[in-house]
């Protein structure tokens, strides 16, 4: 009772309103997961109902199986896997050693060339595309991982959190390191890097789910079913399946899952880190 007379009416309405929000963030989430036990006839009929009255459990199978039955949601949603996973390790490792070089070490040019970095954020992707594009034919790379995974190795918005969080972190362990004879590349590896686990939780999980729900680039360098991407496979069922709605929430649900699950095992760095940051800063 005491601790209800502590909470003033501004508390209590930051509470209330953090509540609605949550239930809008969940709401869909919750559609899609009981609407993909459900058939097509639940799931249009108005008021809806939340709780299934059977379980439509052979959405799942028609999803897995797909409109021709040659199961090729396995294989596009590997080459999510593959594409997604590549991206993020290449992004989180380049990004770590040039924000590491910009962060902490001094040499001329050296804002210039960070500026420069920055201003290719401000390029959105699909002024460049055809130009990518073009070079994908060139190098005869498309229908291929490469001409998925190149034009994404790196990313400036990474370099720029990297380097941002470099900047904080104390210089004197370094030179002790360095006093004490380790090489350079040792103390990225050894001293920095593991450091740096709650922005590369951050960056790891921004750049993969950057590729894993990236549809337009996979459009068009991948043209072979084989290759396609999960975007591609559940646009495609979608417009093939437009009367079973069941089936696209349970291939929905399915292509939600790696993503999910990635984010839960990395929240602990986001909740210990950001602390740990805002005290640097402070």
């Amino acid at each position: 009772m005491q601790k209800l007379k502590n909470i003033t009416l501004p508390k209590a309405l930051m509470v209330l309103f953090l509540f609605v929000m949550l239930l809008f963030t969940l709401m869909p989430i919750v559609f899609m997961l009981t609407a993909s036990m459900m058939s097509t006839r639940q799931i249009v009929r108005m008021p809806f109902n939340w709780i299934p009255e059977g379980f439509q459990w052979e959405n799942f199978a028609k999803a897995i199986m797909g409109n021709d039955g040659t199961y090729i949601f396995l294989r596009n949603i590997s080459n999510s896997l593959i594409v997604s996973t590549t991206v993020a390790v290449t992004t989180v490792m380049l990004a770590a050693l040039t924000g590491y070089g910009l962060a902490k070490f001094k040499f001329k040019g050296r804002n210039t060339v960070f500026m420069m970095i920055m201003a290719t954020m401000m390029i959105p992707f699909e002024a460049i595309m055809i130009p990518l594009y073009m070079v994908v034919m060139v190098l005869r790379i498309q229908n291929s991982y490469i001409g998925l995974i190149l034009p994404f190795l790196v990313s400036a918005f990474g370099i720029f959190q990297m380097k941002q969080y470099l900047t904080t972190f104390p210089s004197e362990f370094l030179d002790a390191a360095r006093v004490d004879g380790m090489g350079e590349f040792g103390i990225f590896t050894r001293i920095v890097f593991p450091n740096c686990k709650p922005v590369i939780a951050t960056l790891a999980i921004l750049s993969f789910r950057g590729q894993w729900d990236n549809l337009l680039w996979p459009l068009l360098v991948s043209q072979s079913d084989k290759m396609k991407t999960i975007p591609q496979y559940i646009s495609n069922f979608a417009l093939e399946r437009s009367t079973d709605e069941g089936a696209m929430m349970a291939a929905a649900l399915l292509a939600s899952i790696p993503m999910f699950l990635l984010f839960m095992s990395l929240t602990k760095y986001f909740i210990g880190g950001s602390a740990v940051y805002e005290s640097r800063k402070g």
